[in-house]
């Protein structure tokens, strides 16, 4: 059984729900204070094992190569200025022994014919696939939901699904499973259910690792009535066949691609920061104190 070495970051979306900001910058590069969303995905997947970092982008995704791409000329007029600190931080954003791939999705036909214009690069091995929108945070000491799943694919061999418990309103945002009803297989996965048709309250959180036989899948699955390539039909043809299984993480989870969830992101990040959580603190009291009033 092949480890975990590849990563496959599905990035070729418009990024609509944020215009006017998108029009020019990718989505994935939205920052969670000076740091944008898609590098925390791919610190995720280093921390995980991973050494191929496969990036599926469209024609006006250009910015997110050059984020990951050597600035030399950059790094030498901080060092020069005597700022050695972040010189470092910007020329450790992709480590030695780890590559980084881009290619394109040609047609905007949904998340599984992204994550299948990765296959020639994959080939036949095991690859994690992760879903930038979704900004982690583990509980101290744990490990990332990637870490997870790679420890629970070496154990296994069998696809894997990261899931969080989520209340009922919102389940019919999400991909949900239904659960065997012991061990940690999936019996199932229902897409964006409507109400009181989901099989549980365990919710797919943008984190997976799929084996060779997800990608054959996809090559199979023609688009559906949205003229998309939906990746949750090959992951449910992958459960009927009982090679599916899920790992519930328990960490906070925010939706990066809601306005909401973002603010949130950049909260729960600020608060959690040692350098400025006291002062940072202090804005929000202010702020809320100032808006009370103006009510």
């Amino acid at each position: 059984m092949r480890p975990v070495r590849k990563a496959i970051f599905p990035v070729a979306g418009l990024g609509t729900r944020f215009l006017p900001a998108t029009k020019a910058m990718p989505k994935e590069l939205l920052p969670i204070i000076d740091k944008p969303v898609i590098q925390y995905a791919v610190e995720e997947a280093i921390e995980a094992g991973c050494t191929e970092l496969i990036f599926v982008t469209g024609r006006t995704k250009r910015a997110i190569e050059d984020h990951f791409d050597n600035n030399p000329e950059l790094t030498a007029h901080l060092r020069r200025h005597g700022k050695t600190e972040i010189a470092d931080s910007i020329q450790s954003i992709i480590p030695r022994g780890v590559n980084v791939i881009f290619t394109r999705q040609g047609e905007p036909l949904g998340l599984g014919h992204a994550v299948h214009c990765a296959a020639p690069i994959v080939g036949d091995e095991p690859a994690l696939v992760l879903l930038a929108d979704d900004y982690i945070l583990p509980k101290p000491g744990s490990k990332s939901p990637s870490g997870q799943l790679a420890e629970a694919y070496r154990a296994t061999g069998k696809s894997q699904i990261s899931v969080t418990a989520v209340k009922e309103k919102y389940l019919s945002l999400y991909g949900v499973i239904e659960p065997e009803p012991t061990g940690q297989g999936v019996q199932k996965i229902l897409e964006k259910p409507g109400p009181g048709l989901a099989p549980s309250n365990l919710a797919a959180i943008g984190r997976y690792v799929i084996t060779p036989t997800v990608m054959q899948k996809l090559a199979k699955i023609r688009p559906g009535n949205e003229g998309e390539i939906q990746f949750s039909d090959a992951l449910d043809a992958e459960a009927g066949e009982g090679s599916l299984e899920f790992r519930i993480f328990s960490g906070r989870r925010f939706d990066c691609g809601d306005k909401v969830g973002y603010l949130s992101a950049i909260v729960h990040s600020a608060l959690s920061n040692a350098e400025f959580s006291d002062d940072f603190r202090e804005v929000l009291r202010e702020a809320l104190k100032s808006t009370e009033i103006a009510a």
